[in-house]
């Protein structure tokens, strides 16, 4: 699939940016084909969960500087408009999780890639910088959302306008990521992840990530009315009744999403 690796073991996706040479830089197709790949998915009964990743010795470099330069390039905000956007939409209205392995440098709409992710595993040697301004820009792709819930206003603050490295002990000191791992095991344990995301109930897993996506701008009493709706739909579903069975009959559940 050309600069995208997608391999399916068992309900667990892995979607490798595979531009190594380039950093795993975004160019237009490969925008394209990684917002397609999410959208696709989605619809995938058999996959559960999704890893992502970048090859070799980076996550994401963010955009494509080169392509930039290009005279077909589009302006700037009909890009972004055109294709940062729906790539994120697409990966936040994804009904199942995504776990970022990152194994290398995440920067600019690299960073931003991961922050969309549901959770974030970084090897030892990981970093996040936005590195926006370093090019005159400010953060995009939903990083001036994301982050700020992520880690604080300050902290994003911070990370935006000076523009320096966040190192992957750093990033799980304040909470970006969950854990660091050695690199040699990065993508094991972010799969041995995400296959325990795979065996929890789909419905419920999908309607978690709406509430607290919901929370994000949402009053006390709004987000209570939320929580009651989703509960409501999460308990009128086979899984709900087969949880309730495992439990009383002392055995794992065998969720089955319906």
């Amino acid at each position: 699939m050309g600069d995208l690796r997608i391999e399916v073991d068992g309900a667990v996706a892995t979607i490798t940016l595979d531009r190594p040479d380039a950093l795993n830089a975004l160019t237009v197709p490969l925008k394209e084909e990684l917002r397609s790949t999410f959208e696709r998915l989605g619809s995938d009964g058999a996959v559960r969960a999704v890893v992502l990743t970048g090859a070799g010795r980076a996550f994401c470099a963010g955009q494509d500087l080169r392509e930039r330069l290009q005279p077909d390039a589009l302006p700037l905000e009909d890009e972004i408009r055109a294709r940062y956007n729906p790539l994120i939409r697409a990966m936040r209205a994804l009904p199942k999780p995504i776990v970022a392995a990152v194994n290398g440098v995440a920067a600019g709409a690299g960073a931003a890639l991961a922050f969309a992710c549901d959770l974030r595993i970084a090897a030892e040697n990981a970093s996040f910088v936005l590195a926006f301004g370093r090019v005159g820009l400010i953060p995009d792709s939903g990083a001036t959302w994301l982050l700020p819930r992520l880690v604080g206003g300050a902290k994003a603050a911070e990370l935006a306008l000076l523009n320096e490295p966040l190192s992957a002990t750093e990033a799980a000191r304040i909470g970006l990521v969950a854990r660091v791992v050695p690199t040699d095991v990065l993508i094991g344990e972010a799969q041995s992840l995400a296959n325990r995301l795979a065996e929890g109930a789909p419905r419920a897993i999908a309607l978690t990530k709406q509430a607290l996506d919901g929370s994000w701008d949402a009053d006390l009493e709004t987000q209570l009315e939320t929580e009651a709706e989703l509960q409501g739909r999460a308990g009128a579903t086979a899984d709900h009744a087969e949880g309730i069975a495992a439990f009383l009959e002392r055995r794992p559940p065998r969720f089955t999403g319906e």
